[in-house]
């Protein structure tokens, strides 16, 4: 029982549209009809400019950063059920019962989550997920070298975390299948190309 609660815990957290809420009411632009239609800060910035993105990839952040504290308070001493409330989040963000199951591609989140979780996850994918976005300029690719550096990470120095870190790479790859498409294609969208294009 007290694991369903951490899932719902995460779940319920990670799916508050942060991005939809500072697109569409602070920005008068909603990121579901733009671009991509994602609600993550890539897809917020590019229809509304830097501050919108901004503001939401930090929001995004703490919502896998609120999922672990809050589970960790009501269920102490259960690593497992902080595990699942951060995995959840991801989950919440990306399929948001909010919005009808839509959302974002759960990097944020993540990265909120294992940062509150395990340094020893966040540190090296952080600064992997950071280099690759400097060099690439492309966030999908920068989510997914997050993903798998988080899941490398734990399994070689921290395996108690084994099951947020399988977890969390297989959801946010799962999501960004149509950006892997288009990375080995060659025509996905980099960081700095603004697109208020309708979704299509």
């Amino acid at each position: 029982m007290t694991l369903i609660i951490a899932i719902l815990i995460g779940y319920l957290v990670g799916s508050i549209p942060n991005g939809v809420l500072i697109g569409r009411y602070l920005f008068g632009v909603d990121p579901r009809t733009v671009g991509s239609g994602r609600t993550g800060g890539t897809n917020v910035y590019r229809a509304a400019g830097p501050k919108a993105g901004i503001l939401t990839a930090i929001t995004d952040a703490f919502k896998g950063i609120l999922a672990v504290l809050l589970v960790r308070m009501l269920i102490t001493d259960n690593e497992m059920a902080a595990q699942l409330a951060g995995l959840f989040a991801v989950v919440g963000h990306n399929w948001s019962i909010f919005l009808k199951f839509k959302g974002g591609a759960g990097t944020m989140p993540n990265l909120g989550a294992m940062a509150t979780l395990s340094a020893t996850m966040f540190v090296p994918a952080g600064l992997l997920g950071l280099i690759s976005l400097y060099v690439w300029r492309m966030a999908s690719l920068a989510s997914l070298v997050v993903a798998w550096t988080g899941l490398l990470a734990a399994l070689l120095f921290a395996r108690e975390y084994w099951l947020y870190a399988i977890g969390q790479a297989l959801v946010v790859t799962w999501a960004l299948r149509p950006n892997i498409k288009r990375i080995l294609n060659g025509t996905e969208r980099r960081i700095g190309e603004r697109n208020k294009t309708p979704v299509n």
